[in-house]
């Protein structure tokens, strides 16, 4: 009962001491690879677990590839194949970065702030450096987050079968946003 008692404290008291740290586990990432001749190569993930340090900078994000959900069951399968994401043998794809221009970002007063954000995404075993731009809009203890960024589905491995050529973007949008 001691002992239980002591870890709980401890426990409260860190979460005090490392309160500039936000995580939540209901980030979105929204995939696009639509094209003029289809519009069905989208699938939405609503079960990403994402951080922020509010202090250091650091920004993350973890994603199950098997979560994303397509409309169509058949495009869904192809996603987590062998030619595309070959989940089975890759199931998450992450981001670790950090706000480049932190003091322009203040997390005490409401606002919408501009962040330049540079990390290395992961997927498929394989990661590239990638650099964007993220909105902050800091609402007195809420913090939402967005941004989006192309990438080149070649640099990450993933090959479109040529039934597919025209049909899926060879550069889709990811399209991430996250409630702290």
């Amino acid at each position: 009962m001691k002992k239980t008692l002591i870890i709980s404290a401890l426990s409260l008291c860190s979460m005090f001491v490392f309160a500039q740290k936000k995580v939540t586990t209901s980030a979105v990432i929204n995939f696009d690879a639509t094209t003029s001749i289809d519009s069905l190569p989208k699938a939405s993930n609503k079960s990403v677990v994402a951080s922020l340090n509010s202090q250091s900078g650091e920004v993350a994000f973890e994603a199950s590839v098997k979560n994303f959900s397509f409309s169509n069951p058949l495009m869904q399968d192809h996603f987590n194949g062998e030619y595309w994401m070959s989940s089975d043998k890759f199931p998450k794809a992450s981001f670790t970065g950090k706000i480049m221009n932190l003091e322009r970002v203040d997390f005490t007063k409401p606002g919408k702030y501009e962040a330049q954000i540079e990390g290395e995404l992961s997927i498929k075993g394989v990661s590239k450096s990638v650099k964007t731009t993220a909105t902050i809009n800091v609402q007195g203890k809420k913090i939402l987050t967005t941004t989006k960024f192309n990438i080149a589905l070649a640099d990450y491995g993933i090959e479109i079968p040529k039934i597919a050529d025209g049909k899926v973007a060879q550069t889709p949008v990811l399209m991430v946003s996250a409630k702290f």
